[in-house]
C-alpha cells in the first residue's frame, strides 16, 4: 500500500493537471491534418499502443501482443512499415493521436459519446461490459458459495462509500460518475496516474494494495486466471463496443482500416489472434512469467549480454536482438552446419577464441564478443559508427570476405562503399547473380546475399522493438 501512494505522490502534479483538463474539449489539443496518402508518402503506419501483457510486449525476446499481431497485418495489407509507438501515459492516448505521434490508437478503447466527439472510432473489434474486480475472502476454498456471495459486492448500490480505483481518462471513471448519480449516493472515486494500466490495477486488487478498481471483461476474465483470488462476476454497465481509433482528419484511413477488418473478420486468422491473448489461459500465464512485462527483462542471459556488450560499446540491446536472431536465446542451439551456442560460433571460430565449451552461455557470448571485435577493427575504414556495425553484422553472417566483394561492386558501379542500405547490401544480394559472382573485381564467388541483408534488417526492427521496451520499463516511479 505505500509503495502504491507513494506512485500517487510522485504523479500528483500530473493528476492536477488531467483534472483541470479530462476530456473536455477546452483542453484538447490542435489535431493536425494528415490521412492516408500523407502516411502512403512517408511510408510507414505510425501505432499507438500501450505495453501490456496482452496488446504489445517482448516474450523470450520476441515481439507479440493482440494488438501487434493484427498491426502487421495491418501494416502489410496497406503496404506500410509498422512503427510502434508507446503510450506510457494511457491519459495521453487521444492527445497523442491529435498531435500526430501517431496515426491510429491501436488499444481497446471502449466507444463512449464523449470520445466519439474528439476521434473516429474504427468497426469494433468485440463487445465487452465494465466489471467490478475485488478479491474473493480470505480461506474462500473453505466456504460455503453462499457465505462467499455474502462477502462480496453483487448490487452496485453497495460501492456507495467504498473506494474504487481507476484512471481520470478512462471508460471507467465517467461510467462511476454516472453510478453514483443512478445509484443515489457517492462512490469514493480514486483517482491513479495515468502509466498505471489495468493489468497493474487488477494485481494492486489481487495483492491487497486496494480493494477495488474497474476493468472490460474480457481483460479482467485473462488476468484472473493469473490471479485465482479475484472475483469479477459483477457487472457495473451494459456492454460497449471495444475499437481502434484514428484522427477525425483520417477518413480515408478510417476507410482503409475499416475494409480490413471486414475482410479479417471473414476468414480464421482474426479469431485465432483473439484466442490466442484472450481465451488461451494456459499460454498468459506462460506470458506473464516469461515476458519482460513488467520487469523490462529481454532474456535469460541480459546480465552476460550487457557485461559484453560495454566491451563492444553497443547499446546491450543492440546485441541482445543479435543473439536472439542466431539463437532465440537457446545455449543448446546448433545449426545444419554446426554452429552452436547462443552467438552460433562454428568448431574452428570457438578453437580461434579458447572456447571449449560452446554450450556455455557465458563462454560462447565471451567468444563471440571477441569475434566482433575482430570485425570492428576490420571494418574501422567504414567512417560512420552506424553503418559500420551493419557491416559487422553482415560479416558475422556471411563472412567479411563477401562483404568485401560486394564493396568493391559497389565502388564499380558508382554506389557507395561506405553506406549498407541501397549500396553495399544491393551488391551483396546481386552477387547471387551469375553476371556479378563473376565479376572481375569479385574474389570469392558466389554468395546467396538475401540472407545477411535480411539478417542485418531484422536484427535493427527486433533492436527498435528492445529499445522501446527498455525504455518504457525506465520510466520515473517503476
Amino acid at each position: 500500500m505505500k509503495n502504491f501512494f507513494s506512485k500517487i505522490l510522485i504523479a500528483l502534479l500530473a493528476l492536477i493537471l488531467i483534472s483541470c483538463g479530462g476530456h473536455g474539449r477546452s483542453s484538447d489539443v490542435k489535431e493536425v491534418n494528415m490521412d492516408l496518402p500523407a502516411i502512403k508518402e512517408r511510408g510507414s503506419l505510425r501505432a499507438i499502443t500501450t505495453y501490456s501483457a496482452t496488446s504489445y510486449f517482448i516474450y523470450r525476446g520476441r515481439p507479440m501482443g493482440y494488438e501487434y499481431e493484427l498491426l502487421t497485418r495491418l501494416a502489410d495489407h496497406l503496404n506500410l512499415n509498422l512503427e510502434i509507438v508507446i503510450a506510457k501515459n494511457l491519459d495521453s492516448l487521444i492527445s497523442m493521436l491529435k498531435k500526430g505521434d501517431g496515426d491510429i490508437i491501436a488499444h481497446g478503447l471502449a466507444v463512449t459519446q464523449q470520445r466519439k466527439e474528439r476521434v473516429a472510432f474504427a468497426t469494433p473489434h468485440t463487445v465487452t461490459r465494465q466489471v467490478l474486480v475485488q478479491r474473493l475472502p480470505e480461506k474462500w476454498r473453505d466456504m460455503m458459495r453462499h457465505e462467499i456471495e455474502e462477502a462480496l459486492i453483487r448490487n452496485p448500490i453497495d460501492l456507495i462509500g467504498k473506494k474504487v480505483y481507476v484512471r481520470k481518462n478512462s471508460s471507467y471513471y465517467q461510467r462511476l460518475i454516472n453510478l453514483s448519480d443512478e445509484i443515489g449516493g457517492d462512490i469514493d472515486i480514486e483517482l491513479v496516474p495515468g502509466d498505471l494500466a489495468t493489468e497493474d490495477l487488477i494485481a494492486m486488487v489481487a495483492e491487497g494494495e486496494i480493494d477495488y478498481t474497474i476493468a472490460d471483461q474480457y481483460i479482467a476474465a485473462i488476468n484472473k486466471t493469473y490471479h485465482p483470488d479475484l472475483d469479477i462476476k459483477t457487472a457495473i454497465s451494459f456492454p460497449q463496443h471495444i475499437a481502434w481509433a484514428v484522427r477525425k482528419s483520417s477518413p480515408q484511413l478510417l476507410e482503409a482500416i475499416n475494409d480490413w477488418i471486414y475482410e479479417m473478420k471473414k476468414g480464421l486468422d482474426y479469431y485465432v489472434i483473439y484466442n490466442k491473448y484472450f481465451k488461451n489461459t494456459k499460454a498468459f500465464k506462460r506470458r506473464k512469467e516469461f515476458s519482460s512485462y513488467p520487469g523490462g527483462k529481454i532474456s535469460a542471459y541480459d546480465d552476460l549480454i550487457k557485461k559484453h556488450a560495454a566491451v563492444l560499446k553497443w547499446d546491450w540491446s543492440l546485441l541482445a536482438s543479435m543473439i536472439y536472431q542466431e539463437s532465440r536465446f537457446d545455449p543448446e542451439a546448433e545449426s545444419w552446419a554446426g554452429a552452436k551456442g547462443l552467438m552460433q560460433l562454428m568448431p574452428a571460430m570457438a578453437k580461434r577464441f579458447g572456447l571449449e565449451n560452446l554450450s556455455d552461455p557465458e563462454e560462447n557470448i565471451e567468444a563471440g564478443t571477441e569475434y566482433v571485435l575482430y570485425l570492428q577493427e576490420l571494418w574501422d575504414i567504414i567512417p560512420d559508427s552506424l553503418e559500420r556495425i551493419k557491416f559487422i553484422l553482415a560479416s558475422y553472417n556471411v563472412g567479411e570476405n563477401h562483404v568485401s566483394d560486394a564493396r568493391r561492386l559497389a565502388d564499380k558501379y558508382g554506389a557507395d562503399p561506405n553506406l549498407w542500405n541501397g549500396n553495399v547490401a544491393k551488391y551483396l544480394r546481386l552477387k547471387s547473380k551469375k553476371k556479378y559472382y563473376n565479376d572481375d573485381v569479385v574474389k570469392y564467388g558466389y554468395c546467396r546475399g538475401d540472407e545477411p541483408y535480411k539478417y542485418v534488417n531484422e536484427i535493427f526492427e527486433r533492436y527498435d522493438h528492445y529499445r522501446t521496451v527498455i525504455e518504457f520499463n525506465s520510466k520515473p516511479g517503476t
